[in-house]
């Protein structure tokens, strides 16, 4: 699996709010919405010096008024991690990053579903209650999804007319990534998620994507079960480097 290819793939999929290129380091901005839009991720060859380019990227970071984070895969310098950690960063959220190839897809059965093309605002609204999104993030995240610049279905599951659980897919370069799957916890533990996401792969196949990648933190049981259940395979892991406060 090729680690660079996914993880560009997820850097557009999340969009930030602005990016900054650094001697192939990625510094992503956003006001501080979840660490994958606030962090650097060094994706490609660099040439500076490791102390000195950390130095020059703590300080715009702080700056900017956000911790200094390093997103870190499998595929990442050794070295980094290393240096980073004598500097006292904490390993936090280790992740598996999963694909499935959509060729054997199930069909799915619960056929209450609506899916649209960008975030309306009663996606937002039913997404922040069943996520439990502080009211001062909303803004920021409704600003991000509309960064996105290729094909995207916004999904929601019902019962009763109720939105139960809901997330979204993009679709590049024959990929479908899921984002935000949630579930109201007063329905979960019932299947619904599968079906809410096998609804989601088929119209991402519709729409041309062949394979399905998704990314869950390892303490999520639950969720590992249920995307194995489907058939996920892990590819690679990574981690976060968070700066001490």
């Amino acid at each position: 699996m090729d680690v660079t290819f996914i993880e560009e793939l997820s850097l557009n999929h999340w969009p930030a709010l602005s990016t900054l290129l650094y001697d192939g380091w990625v510094l992503r901005f956003a006001e501080g919405y979840t660490k994958r839009a606030n962090s650097i991720s060094p994706l490609y060859a660099d040439k500076l010096e490791l102390t000195s380019k950390i130095d020059v990227c703590e300080q715009i970071y702080r700056e900017n008024g956000l911790r200094p984070i390093f997103k870190l895969t499998d595929a990442s310098p050794a070295a980094l991690d290393r240096h980073l950690a004598e500097r006292g960063y904490e390993q936090v959220d280790r992740t598996s990053v999963q694909t499935l190839p959509l060729d054997q897809l199930r069909d799915p059965q619960h056929a209450a579903i609506s899916i649209e093309d960008h975030p309306s605002d009663a996606w937002i609204a039913d997404f922040c209650r069943l996520n439990g999104s502080p009211a001062d993030h909303q803004a920021v995240m409704i600003r991000m999804l509309g960064k996105i610049r290729t094909a995207a279905g916004f999904i929601r599951l019902y019962e009763e007319g109720r939105a139960v659980a809901c997330g979204f897919g993009v679709i590049e370069r024959g990929y479908i990534g899921l984002y935000d799957i949630v579930t109201d916890p007063s329905c979960r533990n019932r299947g619904l998620a599968e079906q809410m996401i096998l609804h989601l792969l088929q119209w991402g196949k519709r729409e041309g994507a062949r394979f399905s990648y998704l990314a869950v933190v390892l303490n999520n049981a639950p969720a590992l079960r249920l995307y194995a259940k489907l058939g996920y395979k892990e590819a690679y892991r990574y981690w976060y480097r968070c700066a001490p406060c």
